[in-house]
């Protein structure tokens, strides 16, 4: 099984996210030529970021015409070195994501997560996005595992691991 990450379907916000990266148009074409030839794949979408892919119906909507059936997805945590980085490359969407971490979000561990609420939010879009092209969804690191339609790493859609759910 494979779970390929695509932060975004815009190759300009992600040459900033993510300047070493490969273009999500290119893993776009990826997932179509893995689809097409069988292989076991999730697709994650993330981390979702407020302000900058919180809106990724357009991806979502790809992604299950080619026939993705899991997706994966989980917010933007914040450490120092990350934000150091966000800062620096999106300094206008840090002076907006700024209270939320630092004044309203939570800390886990070394991590400054978004408050519940917007998390929750956030995650409950892209399951009814996921439910409306009939795509199973998982979360992970989120504390919102009841949200998921499948285990959130995706290896239902290993094939053995199918046969022998179906089978009990």
């Amino acid at each position: 099984m494979l779970a390929l990450t695509i932060t975004t379907d815009d190759d300009n916000i992600a040459k900033t996210l993510e300047p070493h990266a490969p273009a999500p148009s290119k893993r776009i074409k990826t997932v179509e030529r893995l689809v097409h030839n069988g292989v076991p794949l999730t697709v994650r979408i993330d981390p979702i970021i407020p302000f900058v892919n919180d809106h990724p119906e357009d991806l979502i909507a790809k992604l299950a015409s080619l026939g993705v059936k899991h997706i994966t997805s989980s917010t933007y945590k914040v450490r120092p070195d990350n934000w150091k980085r966000m800062s620096a490359a999106m300094p206008q969407v840090a002076e907006r994501l700024k209270p939320l971490y630092f004044q309203k979000g939570e800390r886990t561990a070394d991590y400054l997560y978004l408050p519940h609420e917007t998390r929750l939010g956030l995650m409950k879009t892209i399951r009814s996005l996921a439910e409306e092209y009939a795509m199973k969804f998982g979360t992970c690191r989120e504390g919102l595992s009841s949200m998921n339609t499948a285990i959130c790493d995706g290896s239902w859609v290993i094939p053995e691991k199918t046969s022998k759910i179906q089978n009990r």
